[in-house]
C-alpha cells in the first residue's frame, strides 16, 4: 500500500508550511531518513526526511506552494514490488491524511548543500550522505563527489569528510586577477605556515552562532551602560531563603532573572522588539539565560518570569540547564524570549560586554560579586560586595534615558531584594 508523505509540524502552534524545494524527484529511491524536501515558516527552514524506504511514486504538492496544512498530504511514497498503478486512489494536494506515518522534520542544511546531495562528479547516482557529514563538507569546502562513503550502503558519514580534509593540500592556487576581485574574505590560514595548526571543521551549532552574532553586531545598533549594584543584602537574603528547605537552592543567578523581569514589568517600554514596521511590546518577560553547552552556547528561557517567584524560577532554571547540557531542549524552549542574562560571574570575570540575542532588543552581561572599597552614606571608606553589570540596548527600540531607567529599576530591586517577594 503507498505510503502518505505528509507536512509535519515544526511547533506544537504551527498550522501550515510553505513547501520551499524538494530534493527529489518522482522515480527516485530513498531510504528512511533521506531528505527529500525543505518546508519553512516564519521562523525556521526545517527538512522533511522520508520514514521509510521506498520509491518517490508522486511529488501532490510542488515547490512554491505556500500555506500546506499540516498532515496535508505533499507526496506518496511506493513500497517496494509496487507501480503507479497503486498511485490511482492517491489524495489530492493539501488533503488531510491519518498522521500515521508522518515525514520527520529537522533544521535544514546551510545553502548550497542541497546541490551536493543530489549529484555525483562521476555520474548522475544519487548521492548518500548523513546531515552531519553533509554540512561538514560545506563548511570545508569538500566536493562530497569525491568522497568514497565507508557507511552503510555507502553512505558518507563524519569520518569520511574529516579525513578528506585532513588529506586536502593546505596551499591554495595562486589567484589570477579575475579570481581576486571575486574573493571577499581572504583566506586565513594562508598567513600560517602548513603544518602550524590543527584546521577543525565548525559544526552546525558553530556555523549558526557565527552566522546569528555576526548579523546581530551588522544589523542592530548596540550601545552599552554599566552599572554597579550592592550584593551584601541579597546575598544574606539568599543565605536564609537557602536554609529554610533541601528541596532547591536559590542561586545568585536567580534573583539576578528575577530582578530582570521585574525591572522589565517597571519599565514596560524597554520589553520590546523591532519588527521592521513597527515595535513589539511584550505583555510579559521572558528571560533567556546564557548557558555554556559543548561546542557553543544556547539561551533557554524561563516564559514569564515576572509571574514567578524565587523558588519557581529556581526550580524551573535548573531544569532547563540540565536538558541544555543534555542537548534535550525543545525549539519552543529556547527560541524567541524578549530579554536576556549573561552571567560569567561565576569565572570571575568582573564585566563585559555581550551581544544582543535577536529578536531580543537588550542583554544584560553580568559580572562577578567582588569586595570592593567603597563609601558609604556618612561619606566613610569601608568594604562591600559590589557586581558590575552591563546593559546592551537596541538602540532601535531602547533609547540611552530608557536604558537607563531599566538598568536603575533593576538595581533597586537587587539592592533592596525585599522587593523581590513581595
Amino acid at each position: 500500500m503507498p505510503i502518505s508523505v505528509l507536512m509535519p509540524a515544526l511547533s506544537p502552534t504551527m498550522e501550515k508550511g510553505n513547501l520551499a524545494k524538494w530534493l527529489v524527484s518522482e522515480g527516485d529511491r530513498v531510504a528512511a531518513g533521506d531528505v527529500l524536501a525543505e518546508i519553512e515558516t516564519d521562523k525556521a527552514t526545517m527538512e522533511v526526511e522520508a520514514a521509510d524506504d521506498g520509491t518517490i511514486g508522486r511529488i501532490v504538492v510542488p515547490e512554491g506552494t505556500a500555506d500546506v496544512p499540516v498532515n496535508g498530504l505533499i507526496a506518496v511514497l511506493l513500497e517496494e514490488g509496487e507501480d503507479a498503478a497503486a498511485l490511482e486512489n492517491a489524495a489530492a494536494p493539501g488533503t488531510a491524511q491519518p498522521p500515521a506515518r508522518p515525514a520527520a522534520a529537522r533544521p535544514a542544511a546551510p545553502p548550497g548543500a542541497a546541490p551536493a546531495r543530489r549529484s555525483r562528479a562521476s555520474g548522475d547516482e544519487r548521492m548518500f550522505a548523513s546531515p552531519l557529514a553533509r554540512r561538514l563538507a560545506e563548511v570545508g569546502g569538500v566536493d562530497l563527489g569525491s568522497i568514497k562513503g565507508s557507511g552503510p550502503h555507502g553512505r558518507i558519514v563524519k569520518r569520511d569528510v574529516e579525513a578528506a580534509l585532513q588529506s586536502a593540500a593546505p596551499a591554495p592556487a595562486a589567484a589570477t586577477g579575475t579570481e581576486v576581485a571575486r574573493i571577499e574574505r581572504p583566506d586565513m590560514a594562508a598567513f600560517f605556515a602548513p603544518g602550524s595548526y590543527d584546521a577543525v571543521p565548525l559544526d552546525s551549532m558553530r556555523a549558526s552562532i557565527a552566522r546569528r552574532l555576526t548579523r546581530s553586531k551588522q544589523e542592530i545598533p548596540h550601545y552599552y551602560i554599566t552599572i554597579d549594584c550592592l550584593l551584601d543584602e541579597l546575598l544574606a537574603m539568599r543565605k536564609k531563603l537557602n536554609a529554610r528547605t533541601d528541596q532547591y537552592r536559590i542561586s545568585v543567578n536567580d534573583f539576578i532573572v528575577r530582578a530582570s523581569a521585574l525591572a522589565l514589568r517597571a519599565v514596560p517600554e524597554a520589553n520590546a522588539t523591532w519588527a521592521e514596521t513597527h515595535i513589539l511590546h511584550h505583555h510579559h518577560a521572558d528571560v533567556s539565560i546564557a548557558v555554556a553547552i559543548e561546542g557553543g552556547l544556547i539561551t533557554p528561557i524561563i516564559r514569564k518570569a515576572d509571574t514567578k517567584g524565587l523558588a519557581e524560577i529556581a526550580i524551573e532554571a535548573r531544569d532547563l540547564v540540565a536538558r541544555a547540557r543534555e542537548k534535550k531542549l525543545r525549539p519552543d524552549e529556547y527560541e524567541g524570549g524578549t530579554f536576556s542574562v549573561s552571567n560569567l560571574g561565576m569565572f570571575g570575570v568582573r564585566d563585559f560586554t555581550a551581544v544582543i540575542n535577536p529578536p531580543q532588543a537588550a542583554i544584560m552581561a553580568v559580572g562577578a560579586g567582588e569586595k570592593r572599597a567603597v563609601v558609604n552614606a556618612d561619606g566613610e571608606v569601608t568594604t562591600a560586595t559590589m557586581m558590575t553589570v552591563t546593559l546592551s540596548c537596541d538602540h532601535r527600540v531602547i533609547d540611552g534615558a530608557l536604558g537607563a531607567r531599566l538598568l536603575a529599576a533593576f538595581k533597586g530591586f537587587v539592592e533592596e531584594p525585599l522587593t523581590m517577594l513581595l
